[in-house]
């Protein structure tokens, strides 16, 4: 056999595979990043939670029907979504109303609706519904958004944030918001309305401190003076802290940390889980950790670049952006760069609401590139 027909074999095996995974709008790069971040999810959970196999099943289970789910919604269609952008939106505003009307009551705040043969934090669907619904109107306006704009994409901003924050949830309202605000941002806004948006936001700063409820004044003290209450509120950031610093560059070894295996670290298999990674993996693991996820977020930035529209190009830029935010904050925290507000580490941390949302924004960055993919083939 010629050389030339080992190079059409091999040429059409690469064919094949493509079209399957055309066919299945799915795209490898992004596919095998989430896996790699899953699977060092699961290995650091077995750990954090005292070697539970139980647990780790458990979120090894949620994880395949949230991948299930990604490829799912990663058969719609842009167009289809954008017909869903405004039900689902409203859809999202009205459970967030019912929340607060009835919602299910636990730990001192109202989250959860209880259906009975469901119990679900709809406060979730806005991480998804607010950007869509603002990539929907903004790619029906001249871009840059004009200043009557702006005003309408920021009431549609702060209405699902205020009920979320009146739950109260300021982690959630934190990543709802910004979703808003990155979709506001990829449109094109200037710089000269930015900065006047940031000097809007401090001057706005001491009203959203009166509106505070107590225990989350007591997260921003905590946070500028951990030291203040050692054994009760600044616990959770100095134990974090003692963890990390004492991981060095190697790490004390996976099973091996001290301050979570000898359950030092409080909330280490869920929001703290960072901790338990910079201990037992050091510096170095953190590393790769990161490198991976900004391959993600460029992988994401890279199909938002790409996008065939205005609509998928605002909607895949700002799941992107809410993905970062929520690697921000769970670091930034876990750190004591910012305040506790309970942001899992995404696709790390256990749980499963944060995990099906998060591949649900996958799914639709999918069906953004694979649908780009097929057009251009056309």
């Amino acid at each position: 056999m010629s050389k030339q027909t080992h190079v059409d074999i091999e040429a059409g095996h690469d064919s094949l595979d493509r079209g399957w995974l055309n066919r299945l709008h799915i795209d490898l790069p992004l596919l095998l990043l989430l896996l790699l971040l899953s699977a060092f999810g699961l290995l650091m959970l077995y750990s954090a939670t005292g070697q539970s196999a139980g647990q780790v099943e458990r979120q090894a289970i949620r994880l395949g029907l949230a991948l299930v789910l990604m490829i799912g919604i990663a058969q719609l269609s842009p167009a289809v979504l954008r017909q869903w952008s405004v039900p689902l939106y409203l859809i999202g505003l009205a459970l967030l109303a019912a929340v607060l009307l009835f919602g299910d009551q636990s730990k001192g705040a109202q989250r959860w609706l209880d259906l009975g043969f469901l119990r679900f934090q709809p406060s979730e669907v806005l991480k998804l519904a607010l950007p869509m619904m603002l990539a929907w109107y903004l790619s029906l306006r001249t871009l840059p958004p004009r200043l009557l704009d702006i005003v309408v994409v920021g009431l549609l901003i702060g209405l699902p944030v205020f009920l979320i924050f009146k739950q109260p949830d300021l982690g959630t309202a934190l990543l709802v918001g910004s979703a808003g605000v990155a979709t506001l941002f990829l449109s094109g806004l200037r710089w000269r309305l930015i900065l006047s948006l940031v000097v809007l936001a401090g001057v706005a700063a001491p009203l959203l401190w009166s509106l505070m409820h107590d225990y989350q004044r007591q997260r921003v003290l905590t946070f500028l003076d951990p030291g203040s209450d050692p054994l009760g509120a600044g616990y959770h950031i100095i134990q974090s802290q003692i963890a990390i610093g004492s991981g060095g560059i190697h790490g004390k070894g996976w099973l091996q940390g001290t301050q979570s295996q000898l359950e030092f670290l409080p909330e280490r298999s869920t929001d703290f889980i960072f901790a338990v990674i910079g201990e037992e993996l050091g510096l170095s693991g953190i590393i790769v950790l990161m490198l991976l996820y900004l391959a993600v977020i460029l992988r994401g930035l890279s199909i938002a670049a790409q996008a065939q529209d205005a609509y998928s190009r605002l909607l895949a830029g700002s799941i992107t952006m809410v993905f970062f935010v929520y690697l921000f904050v769970n670091m930034g925290m876990v750190t004591g760069v910012l305040p506790v507000v309970g942001v899992p580490l995404p696709l790390i941390s256990y749980g499963g609401t944060s995990l099906v949302t998060l591949m649900f924004g996958f799914g639709i960055l999918m069906s953004v590139q694979t649908r780009r993919k097929l057009l251009q083939a056309e």
